[in-house]
C-alpha cells in the first residue's frame, strides 16, 4: 500500500450552509461581505456566491438539498451540509482504492458544479459523520 494519497489537495472549493432565512444570508454574504451571486437554482433551493477562488453555497432548509440535512440549524442541529476540497490527480478508482485501504468507504464520481465549474466529485464521510467532497478539475466524469 502506498504511503501517500493518489491525489494532492489544492484548496477549499466550496462550503455549503443550510439556512433558515436565505434572503438574510444572501444579503449578508452579498451585500455585507461583497460576495457576488454566481448561480441561482431556486427550484432546488440553492444559491452560490463567489468568495475569491471559492464558493459559498446557501441552501434553504425547506428546499430539496436542505431537507436532506435534517432539522433546521439551531440547538442540536447543524448548519453545514458539507465542505469541498479541490484536488489535483483526481482518479475515481485510485481514490476509492485509497479510501478502502484506510477503512473508509469511497463513492461514485459524478459531475457537480464547483468554484472552477462542472467536474467530477466524490462524497466521503469522515469519522465524525461530516460529509467531505473531493472535487476534480472541470470536465467530464
Amino acid at each position: 500500500m502506498p504511503d501517500t494519497p493518489p491525489f494532492r489537495m489544492k484548496g477549499l472549493d466550496h462550503v455549503v450552509l443550510r439556512c433558515r432565512d436565505v434572503e438574510a444570508m444572501i444579503a449578508f454574504y452579498r451585500d455585507v461581505l461583497g460576495c457576488p451571486m454566481e448561480k441561482e437554482q431556486v427550484k432546488i433551493g440553492l444559491w452560490q456566491l463567489r468568495a475569491g477562488s471559492s464558493l459559498i453555497d446557501l441552501v434553504d432548509v425547506d428546499g430539496e438539498i436542505g431537507k436532506a440535512g435534517g432539522a433546521p440549524p439551531g440547538d442540536g442541529a447543524h448548519n453545514m451540509d458539507h465542505f469541498c476540497v479541490s484536488v489535483d490527480g483526481f482518479d475515481e478508482i485510485a481514490i476509492n482504492d485509497w479510501m478502502a485501504a484506510h477503512g473508509h468507504e469511497g463513492g461514485e464520481a459524478v459531475p457537480r458544479y464547483g468554484a472552477e465549474g462542472n467536474g467530477p466529485s466524490i462524497y466521503l464521510t469522515d469519522p465524525e459523520g461530516n460529509t467531505v467532497e473531493l472535487k476534480g478539475p472541470p470536465g467530464p466524469v
